[in-house]
């Protein structure tokens, strides 16, 4: 891990402009998307390919595994031990939390309880992801699925199925 270009993502390039900014014509958004999968890769030590798109005010874990062609909305929150799939679209504010607070003793004021188990997230191929969705412990989101927008997907989600809602729950099939 290059603590340089940590620095750099993190202080410059996740505040540039979103992908698609122009000004004057130019496009400046490209610069920023290039800049962006440029100082992760360093950061990270991964080459990610030029088909990833990471967007303006993301915070992403430096393990996070991202396939071919995906991209991940402004202002996302990913954290530790999660995989994207190819082909994998992400709205803005997604949340991928692989960790909760612990809980369990009552005689222990849950602040000082520290927290759970770390339970990775995997996001299949070929999957679309909607503004606003938080994603939680050890789910797994099935190739081919659609989450709508601010779902809270508590659980697993079955392949080619589209869910919404809060706690999501599958609406129907794809297939």
């Amino acid at each position: 891990m290059n603590l340089l270009y940590k620095v750099l993502y993190k202080l410059i390039a996740s505040h540039l402009p979103e992908s698609g900014v122009k000004w004057g014509g130019v496009p400046i958004g490209d610069f920023s998307r290039r800049f962006r999968r440029f100082t992760y890769s360093k950061w990270t030590g991964k080459n990610l390919p030029k088909s990833v798109n990471i967007e303006k005010g993301v915070s992403i874990a430096d393990d996070t595994l991202l396939g071919e062609r995906s991209g991940i909305g402004k202002n996302s929150i990913i954290s530790k031990y999660v995989t994207i799939g190819d082909n994998v679209m992400i709205g803005p504010y997604l949340l991928c939390y692989t960790q909760n607070h612990a809980f369990d003793l009552m005689d222990v004021p849950m602040i000082d309880q520290g927290f759970s188990e770390a339970k990775p997230i995997v996001i299949g191929n070929d999957v679309w992801i909607g503004a606003r969705v938080i994603v939680l412990p050890g789910v797994t989101i099935g190739d081919g699925c659609i989450i709508g927008a601010g779902a809270v997907v508590t659980k697993s989600i079955p392949p080619y199925s589209i869910a919404g809602g809060s706690p999501a729950r599958v609406i129907k099939s794809r297939k």
